[in-house]
């Protein structure tokens, strides 16, 4: 009874009747093991195939790293210096910037020939570099609060370029603000400011910029400025578009050019 009842085990797992048996034979179990590493070995070049298809060198990735970060505006001002130079001119001589991480936009300025350069950051820079701080130090950045009157006289910047601040504020502070910034810039207004559906502050922001960012359309920012009586800078937009089309500079940001009080 012993010998008919293994003979029928053998019988019943030979004819696949048990399907987990072939698993635990040696060589069953290697070319399970040798199929495994092959899909992941795969998935590896998969990946980077892609990767190269995609033409994301290391430098764009970089770039791309920044554009979706918090301050991608601010990013875009720095990689629009040689398009604003190009349009604004003799104008570029005296600059404020004001945004996030100021810091890097007036260093990068101030690389340019002719051109001084000063900044107002809107928030908590607690976490700012050495080079950062030694700007703020030596009152080349200040940090300012843009809902109120910043300490300036009259026209006393040629250009004015605000990135990933304006996004923050609500109507009622954005009524008080802008023409704020028109009035201490003598040449000129540049905004850089978001495409409606990119992506918003993560939430340990909140804290620091107060409430989500609100990225408005063309057409909202248009009304907004025929309300407070600021114009288009006609001969700006002209040559800053010429000058893009040359270099070919596409804007990752909207990109609004404003003539100051008169």
């Amino acid at each position: 009874m012993s010998r008919k009842h293994a003979s029928s085990t053998r019988r019943y797992a030979s004819n696949g009747g048990f399907p987990l048996a072939g698993i635990f034979h040696p060589k069953s179990r290697a070319t399970s093991l040798l199929s495994i590493v092959l899909v992941i070995v795969g998935a590896f070049f998969f990946v980077g195939y892609f990767l190269k298809g995609s033409g994301v060198s290391g430098g764009d990735k970089e770039a791309l790293s920044k554009i979706e970060g918090d301050y991608a505006c601010t990013s875009e001002v720095q990689r629009a210096i040689p398009i604003l130079k190009k349009a604004y001119g003799d104008n570029m001589r005296k600059v404020l910037h004001v945004g996030p991480d100021s810091c890097s936009v007036v260093s990068a300025l101030v690389k340019e020939e002719e051109t001084e350069a000063w900044g107002v950051e809107p928030y908590d820079i607690e976490d700012a570099d050495a080079n950062c701080k030694s700007l703020v130090r030596k009152g080349i950045v200040r940090v300012a609060d843009i809902k109120f009157p910043l300490p300036y006289r009259a026209k006393s910047f040629s250009l004015v370029i605000v990135s990933d601040a304006l996004d923050y504020l609500s109507p009622k502070y954005l009524n008080k603000t802008l023409p704020d910034l028109a009035r201490i810039s003598a040449d000129g207004l540049v905004i850089f400011t978001g495409y409606p559906g990119q992506l918003k502050a993560k939430v340990p922001e909140l804290s620091k910029f107060g409430r989500p960012a609100k990225k408005r359309s063309s057409s909202w920012w248009i009304r907004f400025f025929v309300q407070t009586s600021l114009e288009e800078n006609e001969a700006a937009v002209r040559k800053f578009e010429q000058a893009a089309g040359k270099s070919s500079y596409k804007p990752r940001c909207q990109v609004f050019h404003l003539n100051s009080y008169h």
